[in-house]
């Protein structure tokens, strides 16, 4: 399997830096250690996460041709995750599709679509709430790529909203690993979000993914603040 070899944008490195020096100062202040009066505080984001593609190499290469290596658009807000070049057509039954759905980056041990309520009824897919991974007795659907096709036996659905975080994060909001949260947004269409799923993990940067109409429903693009409830 070939392995995409792009350095971090300026950005991400900025971030992954910061990032560092947050968890470090977080550590001593678990440790008891002395440091300076700063107290941590976690740099919380929410975004929206619009439908999207994850694959396999065995099915990128099915799409695009042997030797088919995903190429950056955009890079994302956590280290080394991007929004690829490459996209891709999704079929559902009856023939109903949505077109040009980015596949997201690095490939990934398991091909899964990631899509809205609103995008499950488009394509006529009765797709479940399900934390990503969790792809076992879901619908599937055709996907067609300019070289080809797979046939995904399942796999489509509607990722659980959630909120990434490091340990240093969790820590300091009291919050443990796939523990379900509440999320805040204050806007003109002020928003309480009921099981937000915390996933910690040491590599990631704090964020909350929403999907498109989960923030379409609370104005986050004109959010004036944001806040994660126990």
């Amino acid at each position: 399997m070939s392995t995409l070899n792009i350095p971090f944008p300026r950005e991400q490195l900025e971030r992954l830096v910061r990032q560092v020096v947050r968890t470090q100062f977080a550590e001593q202040l678990m440790s008891g250690e002395p440091q300076m009066s700063i107290a941590y505080g976690p740099n919380l984001v929410v975004n929206i996460s619009a439908r999207h593609m994850h694959v396999t190499q065995a099915d990128l290469e099915k799409l695009f041709g042997p030797g088919a290596e995903l190429t950056v658009y955009r890079w994302l807000y956590q280290p080394g995750e991007f929004a690829a070049e490459q996209t891709v057509t999704v079929i559902g039954p009856r023939r109903r599709l949505i077109e040009n759905v980015r596949i997201l980056g690095p490939v990934r041990s398991h091909t899964q679509l990631e899509v809205s309520h609103t995008d499950a009824i488009a394509l006529g897919i009765d797709a479940p709430v399900r934390p990503s991974g969790k792809i076992e007795g879901t619908p599937g659907c055709l996907v067609l790529g300019p070289k080809g096709a797979i046939e995904m036996p399942c796999g489509v659905i509607r990722a659980e909203r959630h909120v990434h975080m490091n340990p240093a994060d969790a820590q300091a909001y009291g919050f443990a690993d796939k523990q379900y949260i509440r999320l805040r947004v204050d806007s003109d269409c002020a928003t309480t979000f009921e099981r937000v799923l915390c996933r910690v993990d040491p590599r990631v940067l704090l964020e909350v993914h929403l999907d498109t109409d989960e923030g379409n429903a609370c104005n986050l693009v004109n959010a004036t603040g944001v806040e994660l409830m126990a």
